[in-house]
């Protein structure tokens, strides 16, 4: 097995330069990259008077986690909370986060972003945890801004162009037989009438006689099950050195794969843009990058095709529209991620609702039947294919009252 640790050393110096750094990018694009990062992204003009916010509590009703932002005059904004992620990182948002925002004024969010990122040294905890409790206050207080001025959310982050969104299903399985990942795969579709598909490659950061084994029966047989017309894409989760990354995707491209998502390590820029400067297809990265700047080094030097910030790990809607906007400067796809289950799907689609450059298919797990939550416009579920964005305020759904009712604070 070649683990993480081996793979610099596995990566032999023929394949392009990847220990060499990253080469200089024009500096024309770095400023306009720049410029994009800075520049403001939720609509002021709407509010023309302050939106006080009275609390921010994070909540949990039976497994379900989620944060209420309640405004001076009454109006609440909610967003389901990644319930995985904060069974641990609760304290997070008790502690460090919400209470930031208590008492700020809502229109003021884009720089209160900024702010909580530097208030009492949060810059020490920024991570995974960290980043996700941030977008579960943000999307909260966007849902609120949202019901104030009568828009949804796509129009406080950008202008609404789209509103259905083609999908693609995901597969989680790694390590099963290419026969049994076919029938998943057959069975995930046949739930939707989605015309794109995922599947894991490798063994996650590692690859093995095994894996290598799978990897190599399941791109071919993707293909000749589903037929030309269904759009493949494939995740390796970090798992590959630079030649073996090759290796596979070589035979992605005589397959017709859309795209390859995390080749190598994810933080392994240097290695990644080999990969990407030897293939033909498209590789796909950012799901495990919060930083802008990261993103911006990503754009500049041409590290990846398909930019992938994940909504939650990367911070929230505001942040990720920056993301987005710098991509579209450098004519690059912008295809997020989507973590966990609950609402996560109902944030890749007002986010791919309203931005420039989405790719021709966003990312769907599925509603979570355990969560109580309709729409006056949208089923949430994917039908042919296709989700409806929600049209009404904010993110444009209702939690039952019950299941509010029943809801009890989280203290740290």
């Amino acid at each position: 097995m070649i683990r993480r640790r081996d793979i610099l050393a596995a990566a032999p110096a023929a394949i392009g330069s990847a220990s060499a750094g990253l080469a200089a990018p024009a500096p024309e694009l770095g400023s306009k990259l720049a410029a994009a990062m800075a520049a403001p992204v939720l609509k002021r003009e709407l509010f023309p008077a302050a939106v006080p916010i009275e609390s921010v509590q994070l909540l949990k009703s039976g497994p379900h986690y989620f944060v209420r932002a309640r405004s001076r005059d009454g109006v609440c904004g909610y967003a389901d909370a990644h319930s995985s992620v904060m069974s641990a990182a609760y304290p997070i948002v008790v502690k460090k986060v919400a209470p930031y925002f208590a008492g700020k004024n809502a229109v003021e969010l884009e720089s209160l972003l900024r702010e909580v990122y530097l208030a009492s040294s949060n810059y020490k905890w920024q991570g995974l945890p960290f980043w996700v409790s941030v977008a579960v206050v943000e999307i909260a207080i966007l849902d609120l801004l949202g019901k104030v001025a009568g828009k949804p959310l796509g129009d406080l982050i950008g202008k609404v162009q789209r509103r259905q969104i083609a999908v693609y299903r995901a597969s989680g399985n790694r390590g099963n037989s290419p026969e049994a990942e076919i029938d998943y795969l057959q069975k995930i579709v046949a739930e939707t009438g989605a015309s794109a598909i995922k599947f894991r490659l490798g063994a996650r950061m590692a690859y093995n006689d095994a894996s290598t084994r799978r990897d190599l029966a399941m791109i071919p047989l993707t293909r000749k099950v589903f037929g030309d017309k269904m759009a493949i894409y494939a995740d390796g989760n970090g798992s590959y050195d630079v030649p073996m990354a090759i290796r596979i995707g070589r035979i992605m491209e005589q397959h017709k794969l859309a795209f390859l998502e995390e080749p190598a390590p994810f933080d392994y820029y240097e290695e990644t843009k080999a990969i990407a400067d030897a293939l033909d297809i498209r590789i796909a990265l950012g799901e495990e990058e919060a930083s802008l700047r990261g993103f911006r080094s990503i754009i500049e030097h041409g590290v990846a095709q398909v930019i992938q910030p994940d909504i939650l790990y990367s911070g929230g809607l505001i942040r990720a529209v920056k993301v987005a906007r710098m991509a579209a400067i450098a004519g690059l796809e912008c295809t997020v991620h989507m973590s966990g289950g609950g609402l996560g799907f109902l944030y890749v689609a007002h986010f791919a609702s309203c931005i420039a450059n989405p790719g021709p298919h966003q990312e769907y797990k599925g509603a979570d039947d355990t969560l109580p939550v309709s729409s006056d416009t949208s089923s949430l579920q994917c039908e042919k294919g296709m989700l409806q964005v929600p049209t009404g305020p904010g993110l444009g759904v209702t939690l039952e009252p019950q299941f509010l009712g029943r809801a009890a604070v989280v203290s740290a």
